[in-house]
């Protein structure tokens, strides 16, 4: 990489990093793009080089959540569906349990910025990218009628989704333990059995 590119490079992590920053102190609503230039030392020229609005920064933010979470799927959703294992279940969700405090600065600026198209979209592609994974692990097991398998995984991963939510919110209510072994039952009856 050349010295240009590199530089280019962390200014653009820079804007990122700031906004970020912005997203969590101000909200992602208050925040503006010459907040996000000057916090970065930029300007708002400088930024529009980089990125072409606000909401392409949060979709820049999304992406970099799901490089996070993808780095500690060893094995993958997929494998883990396949699997019907209650063990491999159980250690993929306390991996994602393990990840909420890292990512959710992220999530909680996203859902912030959900009324942004861009952002609600790419909201929507991961939710289905997940849902994508989830399903064609239960077609490789060939486990549960077709036609049930995609709501299943919907059911799932909708769960996963909105107790993350609500432990961005207002943290553990119940004990996490408690929450991960419940969760675990209901991602065992929802894709490992067949019933």
């Amino acid at each position: 990489m050349s010295l240009r590119a590199a530089q280019k490079q962390m200014t653009y992590e820079l804007f990122l990093a700031k906004a970020l920053e912005l997203f969590g102190e101000k909200g992602y609503s208050a925040t503006t793009i010459d907040d996000i230039a000057s916090a970065a030392g930029s300007t708002r020229t400088t930024f529009y080089l980089h990125f072409s609005s606000k909401a392409d920064v949060m979709s820049a933010l999304l992406t970099k959540v799901d490089a996070i979470l993808n780095a500690a799927d060893n094995p993958a959703l997929t494998a883990v569906v396949a699997s019907g294992s209650r063990g491999e279940i159980h250690a993929w969700l306390d991996r994602k349990f393990s990840q909420w405090d890292e990512i959710k600065p992220y999530l909680t600026a996203s859902y912030e910025a959900s009324y942004e198209p861009d952002v609600e979209a790419k909201t929507e592609q991961w939710f289905e990218s997940a849902v994508e994974d989830m399903t064609a692990g239960l077609d490789t097991a060939k486990r549960l009628p077709a036609d049930r398998r995609r709501i299943r995984c919907v059911l799932a991963f909708g769960q996963l989704e909105h107790l993350s939510r609500r432990y961005f919110s207002i943290g553990w209510r119940t004990p996490r333990e408690i929450c991960l072994d419940e969760i675990t039952e209901s991602w065992c009856y929802l894709l490992a059995a067949d019933n």
